[in-house]
C-alpha cells in the first residue's frame, strides 16, 4: 500500500498544469517562452497572469494532496513527507514530458503548506520579503526553500523533520542550479511578464 501511495505521489506530481493550463488560455507553451520552466512564474508569460495563478494552485496541490492522504492513512510525518518528495521529483521530471519538467518550487510549497502551515507562512514571508527586494523570482524560491527547516526546527522542535526538509530543500536548489550560476554572474533576470 505505501508503494502504491509513492506510485501515484509520483504521477500526481508529474502533472504538466503549466502546459494544460497555457492550451486552456489558448497561450504558448511555456518551454518555447521565457525561461522556458513550466511553472506559475512563466505559464504567465506565456498565456497571462490568471493562467499562472491557476498553474500555481494546480501545482502546490499536487504537493500537499499527497501528504495529507499520506498522513491520513499512516500517521507518520517520514512517510508523508517521502510522498511530498515524489510528488515533488515527478514535477520536476514527469515521464509525460520525457522526464522534464519544472524547478518544485510550488509543488514543494504544497508539501511544506500540508506537512506544517505555520512553517509554510513564514517561508512565504522569506519569499516575499526576497522578491520585493530584488524582484528575481529564483533567489526567493531558493531563500524560501532553504529556510524552510529552520522554520520547522523552530516551530516543531523535531530534528527528523527539520533534516527531512532541509532534503527537500536542497532537491529544489538543485534544480536551481542554472539559476545559481546566473545569479553567481549577475546575469539571472528580473521579474517580467514578458515572453523574451
Amino acid at each position: 500500500m505505501k508503494a502504491l501511495l509513492i506510485i501515484l505521489s509520483f504521477l500526481t506530481g508529474s502533472i504538466p498544469f503549466g502546459i494544460i493550463v497555457s492550451k486552456l488560455f489558448k497561450g504558448e507553451d511555456p518551454r518555447k517562452v521565457g525561461s522556458g520552466n513550466i511553472g506559475a512564474t512563466n505559464v504567465a508569460r506565456a498565456a497571462g497572469p490568471a493562467a499562472g495563478l491557476i498553474t500555481l494552485i494546480l501545482d502546490i496541490l499536487k504537493g500537499a494532496i499527497p501528504v495529507v492522504i499520506a498522513e491520513r492513512l499512516f500517521p507518520s510525518s517520514s512517510f508523508a513527507f517521502l510522498c511530498g518528495l515524489s510528488a515533488i521529483v515527478g514535477h520536476c521530471y514527469s515521464p509525460f514530458l520525457g522526464f522534464n519538467g519544472g524547478k518544485g518550487v510550488a509543488t514543494g510549497a504544497g508539501v511544506f503548506m500540508a506537512f506544517n502551515f505555520k512553517a509554510f507562512l513564514m517561508g512565504l514571508l522569506v519569499f516575499a520579503t526576497v522578491f520585493a527586494a530584488t524582484k528575481i523570482v529564483s533567489l526567493a524560491s531558493i531563500t524560501s526553500a532553504l529556510s524552510m527547516p529552520v522554520w520547522i526546527l523552530l516551530l516543531t522542535h523535531d530534528a527528523k523533520k527539520a533534516f527531512i526538509t532541509l532534503l527537500v530543500a536542497l532537491f529544489i536548489t538543485y534544480r536551481h542550479r542554472e539559476n545559481i550560476k546566473r545569479l553567481l554572474r549577475k546575469e539571472e533576470p528580473r521579474f517580467s511578464l514578458k515572453k523574451d
